[in-house]
């Protein structure tokens, strides 16, 4: 489960939205929650939601389409559910949070503002275009929440003040830190989790060592 930090508007929203939305929200890495400081969080929502309206959900086989449906039924279903308990929580909704009608398992870009923790789209792993905003007082404020997940694969963090961002990555406790960027696979980093994100690596020179076998000689 991936995470993001936001302590100034300054990266706009554009790879927030693409983080959230990559293979319409179906993947480990795209980013689930948005834990963004509340000095700047008005200015953020306005930005990240004028970038989720403006992608276009339909078919994939379509050049212009940023968003496709959900791999199966029950899938989709289980996604409004996380939706729905989480508005019943006292999350407000700000864009999506229906079922597209018609042919398909279409679920819509959808925007949480008010999200808190021990709410289904903070603590669960939303696998669609759902993004939950958490608003936090400040950086400190941001770790704790961070790391109060079960998850911890992935995190980003943004920031105009890049040597703070990198100390807050620092204290996150995920397999893989971004600054100013999203988190993305690369075959040249190891890449994979901690806590219930999984163990061990894969990719770079530590995941060649997963598929090897060690083997100790002591010699008195």
């Amino acid at each position: 489960m991936t995470r993001g930090y936001m302590q100034s508007p300054s990266p706009a929203a554009r790879p927030p939205a693409t983080a959230r939305t990559i293979n319409s929200g179906q993947s480990c890495i795209a980013a689930k929650r948005f834990l963004v400081v509340d000095s700047v969080a008005d200015d953020f929502l306005e930005r990240f939601q004028a970038q989720l309206e403006a992608l276009h959900t339909g078919d994939p086989s379509e050049e212009d389409t940023a968003i496709g449906p959900q791999a199966r039924s029950d899938l989709r279903d289980e996604l409004h559910r996380q939706v729905q308990e989480s508005l019943k929580a006292g999350a407000r909704l700000l864009l999506g949070g229906e079922p597209a009608p018609g042919a398909g398992y279409y679920y819509p870009v959808t925007l949480l503002d008010g999200v808190t923790e021990g709410m289904p789209v903070a603590d669960e792993e939303t696998f669609g275009p759902v993004a939950p905003v958490i608003r936090v007082s400040d950086a400190d404020h941001a770790v704790a929440v961070a790391n109060r997940s079960r998850y911890g694969l992935g995190g980003a963090v943004w920031s105009r003040d890049r040597e703070r961002a990198e100390a807050v990555g620092q204290r996150l406790e995920v397999g893989a830190v971004f600054v100013n960027g999203m988190v993305k696979s690369d075959p040249r980093l190891p890449f994979g989790g901690v806590k219930a994100s999984g163990y061990g690596r894969e990719l770079g020179a530590f995941g060649i060592r997963e598929f090897t076998n060690i083997q100790t000689v002591w010699i008195g």
